[in-house]
């Protein structure tokens, strides 16, 4: 897998801070965290649930809804600053330069229209100048090219009528519909057995480089992302703790998290052994501990008093497929034991 990576960024996320207001206080989802996306580049956010992933897409999209908001740092897209724009301009981003592919595409569309209308409403709402009887032949062009049986006649269906897999084909093909430069998929294969888990996930991989599309991938499947993504952010207590190639992360990870992670997941290589669980549960984010959050849960830094009271900064390591950063106080400990190089 290759990435561009002297190309400006698509999307620059920098120091992004989101909280939602409480009784006690406001609580940070999403903890100064900074990310790139490049044009063509295919970057997955991972981890448990509740670490922030979804706010932080929600974040991008704009659609943190009070007593949820942004509280510091910047979101560029195309070089366009996000951050404080009207409902009504980030109406005219949504679906044309970003799009969002829903977990639930059956929760997404709505169950009172037929698909032909949604896409016809999705298609016009951005290219006003589209003839309705135009808007439906691209709509036909879609559901075909994303290999949907009988387009025309099941374009006049309702949601109902399409399978689990069927209908996330459906939300692919309408966050495609105005040539998005970016799509957010947010845990798209979730909700599909493996089997169609497989082939959504082989027909996005196909579309998305027929369009040349961007893609942040929200998802706390390891295996999906070994099988689709150029570069891996691993997300933990709303921070991002590890960033990296895939396969730099994916074969020698060196936040313990991320190694967690990956030991937690079922491996043929490993059968009559049992999985390794990750103890505990993610801190509470009302009140986070003054040092590294993953600490209490930690088999290689537990107890230690420097992961007790500091935050880490992050640390940068070279690795063979490309640079990777990494916040732990260890990191550089961990780095040389499996050779690697630290750049500081």
């Amino acid at each position: 897998m290759s990435t561009t990576t002297n190309a400006a960024p698509l999307l620059d996320v920098r120091g992004l801070t989101t909280e939602f207001a409480t009784r006690t206080g406001a609580v940070a989802a999403v903890r100064d965290v900074s990310l790139t996306v490049r044009r063509g580049e295919k970057v997955a956010i991972v981890g448990e649930s509740g670490c922030g992933k979804s706010t932080l897409a929600l974040s991008i999209l704009g659609l943190i809804d009070k007593p949820g908001r942004i509280a510091a740092g910047e979101i560029e897209l195309d070089g366009r600053n996000l951050v404080g724009l009207r409902e009504s301009a980030m109406k005219s981003i949504r679906g044309k330069v970003v799009s969002l592919i829903f977990q639930d595409p059956m929760g997404a569309l709505d169950p009172i229209q037929t698909i032909g209308a949604q896409m016809i409403d999705t298609l016009r709402r951005h290219q006003p100048g589209l003839s309705r009887k135009a808007a439906r032949a691209r709509a036909v062009e879609l559901l075909r090219e994303v290999e949907v049986p009988a387009a025309e006649r099941r374009l006049d269906d309702y949601p109902h009528h399409y399978s689990g897999g069927m209908r996330q084909r459906v939300m692919i093909a309408i966050a495609l519909a105005n040539s998005p430069d970016l799509i957010i998929a947010d845990e798209p294969t979730t909700a599909l057995d493996v089997t169609t888990q497989a082939q959504v996930l082989s027909l996005l991989e196909r579309v998305v480089a027929d369009h040349g599309v961007a893609v942040l991938l929200i998802t706390h499947n390891l295996g999906v992302v070994a099988e689709f993504c150029d570069v891996v952010q691993v997300m933990y207590a709303g921070r991002i703790v590890e960033r990296g190639p895939t396969e730099a992360i994916l074969a020698k990870p060196t936040h313990p998290y991320t190694q967690a992670l990956l030991e937690s997941i079922p491996d043929p290589a490993r059968i009559g052994t049992r999985l390794r669980a990750i103890p505990g549960m993610p801190p509470d984010l009302s009140a986070m501990p003054t040092g590294c959050a993953f600490e209490p849960r930690c088999f290689f830094g537990n107890g230690r008093e420097i992961c007790r009271n500091r935050q880490p900064a992050p640390v940068a390591i070279e690795t063979s497929a490309g640079p990777s950063l990494v916040e732990c106080h260890f990191a550089a400990e961990r780095a040389a034991r499996t050779n690697e190089v630290v750049a500081s």
